[in-house]
């Protein structure tokens, strides 16, 4: 059984019907439609505010898969990931990691802008969770990092602070799938003093990928 086959049985989705689509197709098909729905979706009140869904972008088969927590102003005009002043640093950080945007995903936590970028609530984030849980199924990544607390609670569910989540390899459920936690960006932009823990994880993270 494939990892993609485990996450979706995890999620107790019947994936009989998927043995004679080609997994590629059943890749494309899948995404396109779970973005659909979620460009559709009224589950929350945060549809009511909203300019776009933010639902993700990058490529559907990245290896590393990078969560954030919620949309922003210029996220939410756009329609896509981190393209503020975080999104820039978060691309000197992927440069860092001999990455680009072309090859990694990057989403977030619920894919509508909170308003006036306030941290989303239990209730956005169990609204949006099917969203998130088919992408990480879909893409099947062999390394997920998780940009600051809110994803962190979200994808371990943990209170524990940042000091004591960071440094540390996690794994996404009952899975092999590791998972490293990094401060998010906008957080950096705030306490500049911080920058030089990144590297630290970025080490962390080559460890765990053989520098691949």
């Amino acid at each position: 059984m494939s990892r993609k086959h485990e996450l979706l049985n995890l999620m107790n989705i019947d994936t009989s019907w998927m043995k004679n689509i080609p997994n590629g197709k059943m890749n494309l098909l899948s995404f396109n439609n779970l973005e659909l729905e979620a460009k559709n979706c009224d589950a929350c009140s945060l549809s009511n505010t909203r300019n776009n869904v933010v639902f993700g972008k990058g490529d559907q088969k990245a290896k590393v898969l990078i969560i954030g927590e919620a949309p922003g102003k210029d996220e939410d005009l756009s329609g896509e990931p981190f393209v503020g002043r975080a999104g820039k640093l978060l691309n000197e950080i992927l440069f860092s990691m001999k990455l680009s945007r072309d090859n990694v995903y990057i989403t977030n936590t619920v894919k509508c802008r909170p308003p006036e970028n306030r941290n989303p609530n239990s209730d956005e984030i169990n609204s949006c969770s099917r969203f998130l849980d088919g992408q990480i199924s879909l893409i099947s990544p062999s390394i997920i990092i998780l940009l600051g607390k809110v994803a962190a609670e979200r994808l371990m569910n943990t209170s524990e602070p940042m000091s004591f989540l960071r440094g540390k390899v996690h794994y996404y459920k009952n899975t092999d799938i590791p998972m490293l936690v990094f401060y998010h960006p906008a957080y950096l932009l705030r306490s500049p003093s911080e920058k030089s823990k990144v590297w630290d994880d970025i080490l962390l993270m080559k460890s765990i990928t053989h520098g691949s």
